[in-house]
């Protein structure tokens, strides 16, 4: 039985692009931008999937993405807006799966840096 091989980004790009790429004459590939645009777009949708599934899945430079499981909570309780400071009862809320998205420290670093804007 073979092992369940991990996703990469980079390994799902690079087969798809190896199958579009044609070799001509002269020998330069070429690599339509609609062909490539669809390698790119399955592949992140790929990732999607296997990140539904519970995998992190990391993407070079822009961050990974994972599967967050959401608690339930129980309706009823006596809480305060924390904008008005009126009193309310919550919500119940069933437990869920809700995808995660985090960045890596490279890209915050570039973002505090105010030179940068």
């Amino acid at each position: 039985m073979a092992k369940k091989q991990k996703f990469s980004f980079i390994n799902e790009v690079h087969t798809g692009l190896l199958k579009t790429a044609e070799v001509t004459r002269s020998g330069t590939v070429r690599i339509k931008r609609t062909e490539l645009k669809k390698v790119i777009e399955n592949a992140f949708v790929a990732g999607a999937k296997h990140a539904a599934s519970g995998e992190r899945i990391r993407f070079p430079v822009i961050g990974a993405l994972v599967r967050k499981d959401v608690k339930a909570r129980k309706g009823g309780e006596k809480t305060t807006n924390p904008f008005t400071g009126e009193p309310m009862t919550t919500k119940s809320r069933p437990a869920t799966k809700k995808p995660r998205w985090s960045f890596p420290r490279t890209l915050k670093q570039t973002f505090e840096n105010k030179k940068n804007w």
